[in-house]
């Protein structure tokens, strides 16, 4: 696919290099040359230094031929206008990145009368993704497919938990759990487990099911969800204000610590439910004087990393039982974790996820990477056109590190065995890993041979089907 993109900022870059890996045909529009600098050293892309309205920069770009132009300048305006000079040239498809509080409101009109087949606004998808957090305060990530119906929720094992030392097949077997442990991290390393695994201490594992038997999964392992009511938020930007509207509908008492005196003046009016606070939320004498130690969540979301690092880390230090923490830089992830802050959110990835979902086509219905993009969870819907339809899973031999954690089929929820089949209109979520898989039948391995690989034989033991 032939990509155009408009902003070689954190986003634009991000962007370039996730598609570029994906074997597309990607070029960078920007008038700044360090940042088109650092793209062309580092990515496999075409750099055209100019402006991204400019008729004469589009048309350089090979815009009449372009599959797909995305406009991620830090301008709302600027993005807006580069895709319909975009679309009068031809471009067969837009996105463009909106971000203004005053414009999320009017996304689905401005997407219609602009033509645009897509708006993403960061702010807005990372606040989603923190609200779902606090949500299931126990976890270090939530994400939603099947409308909703399934989850996957990824813990950290801590040493006081009672399946540390036990293998998958024993702990699921012995209390009847009707989940699939999909992905474990131990370390650097990514693991598809079998029934034979050992779960042990700092192990990072993604539990995919419907939300009670997540939740009944969590209890048992020590890690039992807890209503949060009160949470600072460190930071007045645009994830604030999104995030302390969803909160302040879901209950929580919310409290927002912003150092500039106008913004606050600005939040106050916007969040009337709100407490704002003017001041320097990194000072912790400060955050103590807030009473940071009663605090069930504190969420870390200013423009600077290492602000939010440190703060996060004086909230962790002060017992606050949920900190979640806002970085821009993907290279920070490791010195996060040797931290102990677990739960970190990185926008751009997220844009970067709404994006490939969009660019591999309409037979995925969600795309979400985790591990640092080593693994994919995607979910698609079967139809008669797929060609694995009816076939008992055994009897189909998959790529390795592939599987198919979870079918949904109209109300009901099934963890899969080799005896399970899929089934037109079925929803199908795959965890895959090191693949490009864009439909069900990516997942058939090209070399010969009628049995499914030993996959199967712990993930036979670690399910079965649960009903709605």
């Amino acid at each position: 696919m032939k990509i155009i993109i408009i902003g070689a900022g954190k986003v634009g870059y991000n962007l370039a290099e996730s598609l570029e890996k994906e074997g597309n045909d990607v070029t960078i529009i920007d008038k700044n040359p360090a940042a088109l600098k650092r793209a062309e050293e580092n990515l496999d892309v075409m750099c055209i230094r100019g402006n991204g309205i400019s008729t004469s920069t589009l048309l350089e770009a090979g815009v009449r031929g372009t599959d797909l132009l995305i406009a991620v300048t830090n301008s709302d305006e600027v993005n807006i206008v580069c895709c319909l000079t975009a679309k009068k040239l031809k471009a067969a498809h837009t996105i463009a990145r909106i971000r203004d509080t005053e414009y999320a409101r009017e996304l689905s009109l401005l997407k219609e009368e602009l033509g645009l087949e897509m708006v993403i606004n960061p702010e807005m998808a990372a606040a989603d993704e923190i609200a779902q957090r606090v949500n299931f305060s126990s976890a270090v990530n939530v994400e939603n497919f099947s409308k909703g119906m399934v989850k996957m929720v990824e813990f950290k094992i801590t040493r006081d938990m009672p399946i540390v030392g036990q293998a998958l097949e024993n702990i699921l077997s012995k209390f009847k759990f009707r989940i699939l442990v999909g992905i474990v991290v131990r370390g650097e390393e990514v693991i598809v487990p079998n029934g034979k695994f050992v779960i042990e201490e700092n192990d990072r594992i993604h539990v995919i099911g419907k939300y009670s038997s997540i939740y009944n999964f969590s209890k048992m392992a020590g890690v039992l969800p807890q209503k949060l009511k009160n949470i600072m938020i460190l930071g007045g930007g645009r994830i604030a204000y999104y995030l302390a509207s969803m909160l302040l509908d879901m209950g929580v008492n919310v409290k927002i610590i912003e150092i500039d005196k106008e913004r606050c003046v600005a939040l106050s009016e916007l969040l009337p439910r709100a407490l704002i606070i003017n001041a320097d939320g990194t000072d912790e004498e400060l955050l103590l004087s807030e009473n940071i130690k009663d605090m069930d969540g504190f969420i870390a979301v200013t423009g600077m990393d290492e602000e939010n690092l440190l703060s996060s880390l004086v909230a962790k230090q002060n017992g606050v039982k949920k900190v979640i923490t806002k970085i821009s830089r993907t290279n920070y992830s490791h010195i996060v974790n040797s931290l102990g802050l677990d739960n970190v959110i990185i926008p751009k990835i997220i844009v970067a996820n709404q994006i490939l979902k969009y660019v591999r086509g309409n037979n995925i219905e969600s795309l979400y990477r985790i591990v640092d993009g080593k693994v994919e969870i995607l979910e698609f819907i079967a139809n008669h056109e797929n060609k694995i339809l009816n076939i008992p899973l055994k009897q189909i031999k998959f790529k390795e590190d592939v599987i198919i954690a979870t079918i949904v089929r109209k109300k009901k929820i099934i963890i899969p065995h080799g005896e399970d089949s899929i089934q037109e209109g079925d929803r199908v979520i795959v965890i895959s890993k090191d693949k490009n898989i864009n439909k069900l039948e990516d997942l058939i391995s090209s070399s010969n041979g009628g049995k499914h690989n030993e996959l199967w034989d712990g993930i036979k033991k670690l399910g079965e089907i649960i009903n709605m």
